[in-house]
């Protein structure tokens, strides 16, 4: 057995050493977020990479691909982010605008239709080769939560509270999914995201908000 299938046993179920310290990474790196804190981008991208390692080896190659998107789109937002802090300045969150808003919504129902087929005729997801109708709804999720990843990681990137919202849609789904496919800590620690995404995107909101007060003479 080699590093990248090492774990333990808890209740008769097999934990894998990279899903768990991966997904602890992934649980840093929302906390982080909540702080604003450019080390959010280097601890997504160590989490990706393992994550990436731990899905290879329960072959999820939809899950690893998601994985390997993470850790490039963490080096995109270390680069926004560190744009955003120069001199020592606070990192600027605000909503997304309307337009803003609809071309997210687009691309994540366009992108879920396109790498939803792209997964079903390659069997990059695991549910191809379930039987329909079934697979076509495992495929579908596989994809959007996929394309959901993505959006609101590049949303996150670009300092849009919105990108909290986008995740808990993506969790509305990842949570089920990653249970019935065995990942049991990624299923456990998913459902703890939804709660801290919550908790972070009223705390963005409520920053933004005290930022965008207008004084009583502003006001006249």
């Amino acid at each position: 057995m080699n590093w990248a299938e090492a774990g333990f046993e808890v209740l008769g179920t097999r934990v894998l050493w990279t899903d768990l310290v991966g997904n602890l990474a992934a649980l840093s790196t929302v906390l982080l977020a909540i702080r604003k804190s450019i080390w959010t981008w280097p601890v997504q991208f160590t989490g990706a990479i393992l994550l990436f390692v731990a899905s290879i080896s329960a072959q999820i190659t939809g899950n690893a691909l998601k994985q390997a998107m993470f850790a490039g789109l963490a080096v995109y937002g270390w680069w926004r982010w560190s744009r955003g802090t120069r001199d020592g300045q606070d990192l600027a969150v605000r909503p997304a605008t309307g337009p803003e808003r609809l071309a997210l919504t687009g691309v994540m129902v366009a992108g879920t239709a396109l790498v939803g087929v792209l997964f079903y005729v390659t069997g990059l997801s695991w549910g191809a080769s379930v039987p329909a109708p079934e697979g076509y709804l495992l495929v579908a999720a596989d994809a959007y939560i996929f394309v959901g990843s993505a959006v609101a990681t590049w949303a996150q990137g670009r300092a849009l509270v919105d990108f909290w919202l986008i995740w808990v849609a993506v969790d509305l789904v990842g949570v089920p999914l990653a249970f019935s496919s065995g990942l049991v800590v990624s299923g456990a620690v998913y459902g703890v995201f939804f709660v801290l995404v919550l908790i972070g995107f009223f705390n963005w909101l409520k920053e933004y908000r005290s930022t965008t007060v207008l004084t009583p003479k502003e006001a006249v």
